[in-house]
């Protein structure tokens, strides 16, 4: 991020525009809907200019800007359409010591003004480090579309009302209040005008003092296989209202942004044959944070019943009496699977996949071998890679075929994905360098690979 977002304050500020054309009328436009004081320096001025110096909304100085015309301004603007005009201006706005933007041109900007979408007093801006200012645009009007025009009277509303609600306690009491005029209340009243918003306001302020302290609670969570865009709605309105996120190891930061700012982040991390947080800690973790009254998201990684100890939590949340639920997430081997543009299970081939693990809590996981080996079984082997010999080795023992095809899926989704075809013979060498969580689709060979064979077999 080269460029910082911040709202600066702008009440009774100075401002420079420079410039007589349309690029100073296209800056005075979104300037005009703030308080501060604009000046605006041109010889030959738009008469679009003339006319709001007339109405009083600038102040237009009929001349090129001067040294000493900046002294005291918060923000100057180059404007002038010309590189060398644009280039004086700016360095005697530096000199004086404003910051200075010149139209169109980012790299002797010190800042950059933004797409806004309007409501005020809410107000959206949308970077894109001068990047794409066509994407910058689409954004807003998308933005426009979304957001409701009385979505700024319900936050002039509310911010008069900041004091009352102040004798709910911090926390989770007072955000639940908000969230509840904003999202319901709020909108259902402004409907029949802005004067019964401050009498709903005051019925939903009594009801929510007279409410007892919630009870906390701890929704288990699927974050999926690591692209935050396949989380399930649900789970991302979740993580937005926790108080405490515990969270594995292969949950991305990509998804761990998507918490609230407030909320506290824990890393209980667990590997394969390396560290790990003790289950009964984690367990500890979340009946803890959540006995005191907080709002806990347990974020696993893939989908929380496929080898994530579900169980092993929600017994130990049951024991403890503290209210769960599960909110299922997309599981690694459905992500690897559609990497390769193929089923887990297809007509003619196979009526059944197995989802297998390839160590448990004892050291390497045993299976029935017998039924992976037989031509046509399609298995994925999860947490795989450091038990790919041993995996070889057993299904060999029971009659499989060293030509047997496996894909090795690395960090489904994400976007460092790989896809590395294999047969059992060489799973053990292709998997060696890999250092990203992966996943051995046995029996299903990439697209590639298959339409290959097919073609030769016919």
């Amino acid at each position: 991020m080269q460029h910082f977002p911040i709202f600066l304050d702008l009440a009774g500020a100075r401002v420079i525009v420079a410039g007589g054309g349309e690029a100073a009328l296209a800056k005075l436009r979104l300037l005009m809907k703030t308080t501060a004081r604009l000046e605006v320096f041109a010889t030959h001025p738009a008469p679009e200019l003339e006319a709001l110096a007339r109405d009083g909304r600038i102040l237009l100085h009929r001349r090129a800007l001067a040294a000493g015309d900046v002294h005291g301004a918060r923000l100057a603007y180059g404007a002038a359409e010309d590189a060398g005009e644009d280039a004086r201006v700016a360095a005697i706005a530096r000199a004086e010591g404003a910051l200075v933007n010149i139209v169109d041109n980012l790299e002797d900007s010190d800042y950059i003004t933004p797409a806004i979408v309007d409501r005020d007093p809410v107000v959206v801006a949308i970077g894109t480090e001068g990047a794409a200012p066509v994407l910058a645009r689409a954004l807003k009007a998308d933005l426009e579309a979304r957001l409701p025009v009385a979505l700024g009277l319900l936050a002039r509303v509310g911010k008069a009302f900041r004091v009352a609600a102040d004798a709910l306690p911090m926390g989770r009491k007072r955000r639940d209040f908000w969230a509840e005029y904003y999202e319901t209340t709020g909108p259902r009243s402004a409907e029949k005008g802005e004067a019964a918003l401050e009498p709903a306001l005051r019925d939903l302020l009594e009801r929510h003092l007279a409410e007892a302290p919630g009870a906390g609670r701890v929704d288990l969570v699927g974050a999926g296989p690591g692209d935050p865009e396949l989380l399930t709605l649900k789970a991302r309105k979740l993580l937005d209202r926790a108080d405490v996120v515990v969270h594995d190891r292969l949950v991305p930061a990509a998804i761990l942004e998507l918490a609230r700012r407030e909320a506290i982040l824990i890393a209980v991390g667990k590997e394969g044959f390396g560290p790990s947080t003790p289950q009964s800690e984690i367990n500890r973790l979340i009946i803890e944070h959540a006995a005191q009254g907080a709002h806990v998201v347990r974020l696993k990684g893939g989908d929380p019943s496929v080898f994530g100890r579900l169980d092993e939590e929600t017994e130990a949340l049951d024991a403890a009496g503290i209210d769960w639920a599960v909110v299922p997430g997309i599981t690694a081997a459905s992500a690897s699977a559609a990497a390769l543009g193929q089923s887990l299970t297809r007509r003619g081939r196979n009526a059944s996949a197995r989802l297998v693990t390839g160590h448990d809590i004892k050291g390497y996981a045993e299976q029935d071998w017998q039924a992976l080996a037989r031509p046509g079984a399609v298995a994925a082997v999860y947490m795989g890679k450091r038990a790919s010999r041993f995996i070889q080795g057993r299904m060999l023992m029971h009659g499989a075929s060293p030509d047997t095809p496996v894909s090795v899926v690395e960090n489904a989704s994400r976007p460092d994905q790989r896809i590395l075809p294999a047969t059992l013979a060489s799973l053990p060498q292709v998997v060696t360098d890999l250092a990203g969580p992966a996943v051995l689709l046995l029996g299903i060979a990439p697209r590639d690979t298959a339409t290959q064979r097919l073609e030769a077999a016919l």
